[in-house]
């Protein structure tokens, strides 16, 4: 479950909170799951990322081509799985890195932003996209790994890019426009999803 569960009756100001233990699905589900947003003639080759049965981050399939997946987190609320290209995997990897040392967004943005600029992280120097899944735990099959009634959303990488030099705006004015987000800083992004 991926739910916090109230385990006591509030008594003055003292109550108790458990975490229920979150599912870890088949490897072959997360792995399903996991290539949702890829397109089909890449899903067989993608590497995936996803949860042993500890619940450890590890590599549930060596890839082949240039995609990275990510299975989706058993300990968050919905249904969200990604793929990108591995010119980025030292950028998420270093990400990943860093929330497992409890490190916030800012501080993440910071670290990985010194790093970009020492050359310490390779940024790809040319747009390298990622496609995101998404949608609600209702709507997602456990025992088949399909998502019903999902959404998706796609991110190009183009590390310090402007919209002088893209010709996008910093917002969309229309629902599912492109648009530039972060410009002129190593995160820098063209946004195409459905909210706006």
């Amino acid at each position: 479950m991926k739910r916090l569960l109230l385990i006591g009756i509030c008594l003055g100001f003292q109550f108790t909170i458990a975490q229920e233990k979150a599912e870890i699905l088949p490897k072959d589900i997360q792995i399903k799951t996991a290539v949702l947003p890829a397109p089909e003639e890449d899903k067989a080759g993608a590497m995936v990322y996803g949860y042993n049965d500890k619940g450890e981050f590890v590599v549930l399939r060596e890839g082949t081509n240039n995609l990275v997946c990510i299975s989706d987190d058993p300990n968050k609320e919905g249904i969200s799985v990604s793929c990108y290209s591995k010119k980025l995997e030292p950028f998420m990897a270093r990400g990943r890195e860093l929330s497992a040392e409890g490190k916030d967004f800012n501080e993440k943005r910071e670290i990985r932003g010194a790093e970009v600029a020492s050359g310490k992280i390779p940024m790809p120097k040319a747009p390298s996209m990622t496609y995101i899944f998404f949608g609600k735990d209702e709507n997602y099959d456990k025992t088949t790994g399909e998502l019903k009634d999902g959404q998706f959303r796609y991110v190009i990488y183009t590390p310090f890019a402007t919209p002088e030099e893209t010709g996008l705006p910093i917002k969309p004015h229309a629902k599912g426009m492109p648009w530039l987000m972060d410009p002129g800083t190593h995160r820098a992004h063209i946004m195409i999803g459905p909210f706006n």
